[in-house]
């Protein structure tokens, strides 16, 4: 397997990897669009559930709809803390989640880099064993063409 066939199943892995950290984001954002929309609900029910009861007692006001009305209240705060401190836990969850991505994001570009980098490397080799092959080629053939030098026949039969 050449370097480059090698380092392009690397890239499809961390493209892979990159593509579930962003699936995984987005799956987090929905489900903290969710809890928050849920907080709004369960924040209006509270003013709408005020509204009703300040216009009720005014009619029909006596101590045990009170306690019924604050005891009721106090566990819908319950809900709304609890549906507050989900919306943060699902926010850091978006944050962490956004976090790997940007990481993966990062690995797919530095395997692309390395991809690129040797690439051109192999083009760099190609190009100086052409050149070099080129250069041994244009030397044989000045060796060819150039006349040989004579030699003294009279001091090689001395």
């Amino acid at each position: 397997m050449n370097p480059i066939a090698a380092l392009q199943i690397l890239l499809e892995r961390a493209e892979q990897e990159r593509d579930a950290a962003s699936a995984a984001l987005r799956q987090a954002e929905a489900m903290v669009e969710r809890a928050q929309h849920q907080a709004r609900q369960l924040e209006q029910y509270r003013g709408d559930y005020d509204q009703r009861w300040t216009r009720q007692f005014r009619t029909q006001g006596t101590p045990e709809l009170l306690h019924c009305r604050q005891s009721f209240g106090e566990r819908l705060d319950l809900a709304i803390g609890q549906q507050q401190t989900e919306v943060r836990n699902l926010g850091n969850r978006v944050q962490r989640a956004a976090d790997l991505l940007l990481e993966r994001e990062r690995r797919v570009a530095a395997v692309r880099k390395l991809i690129e980098r040797r690439q051109q490397e192999l083009r760099l080799q190609a190009d100086r064993r052409d050149q070099r092959q080129t250069d041994e080629a244009a030397q044989r053939a000045r060796a060819t063409r150039e006349p040989q030098p004579q030699r003294d026949i009279a001091g090689l039969h001395g």
